[in-house]
């Protein structure tokens, strides 16, 4: 499917107001400068489209870097402090500790998972042995 757009921006190029027609087809950008004299009025610039758009010369196509999207401020600076955030403690032997804890807290959460796997085992174990007890009369 061919993307095409256009754009038309009109501005004060001293002595004379001048509109500027880009055609942006399939990557390639295409330019028309249009002198317009005193400042034309917006029924003006429509008029002027509708007759006279079919006869514009455009400059031959070049290629068209693609824009990169624009993002709203606050969503750049939410993103600037998440970044900062992540990058932690400043001085390397507060970076150490920091990974030493991390480290630290890792262990002991196997260990403990491990002694509660071993805890309930050791519970299941016992609920056995009393139900076989039981069964057997004693």
């Amino acid at each position: 499917m061919d993307k095409c757009s256009e754009r038309l921006t009109v501005f004060f190029e001293d002595p004379f107001w001048v509109g500027i027609f880009e055609l942006e087809q399939d990557g390639h950008l295409s330019a028309c400068k249009i002198t317009f004299g005193a400042e034309p009025r917006d029924w003006e610039i429509r008029d002027f489209i509708l007759r006279e758009y079919d006869h514009l010369r455009f400059s031959p196509a070049v290629a068209a870097a693609a824009k990169e999207k624009t993002v709203n401020p606050k969503r750049r600076q939410r993103e600037a402090h998440r970044h900062l955030e992540t990058v932690g403690i400043g001085t390397k032997a507060q970076q150490a500790l920091k990974m030493q804890q991390e480290q630290n807290k890792r262990n002991r959460k196997v260990n403990s998972r491990a002694q509660k796997l071993a805890e309930q085992e050791r519970l299941f174990d016992l609920k056995q042995q009393k139900k076989r007890a039981k069964h057997r009369g004693r």
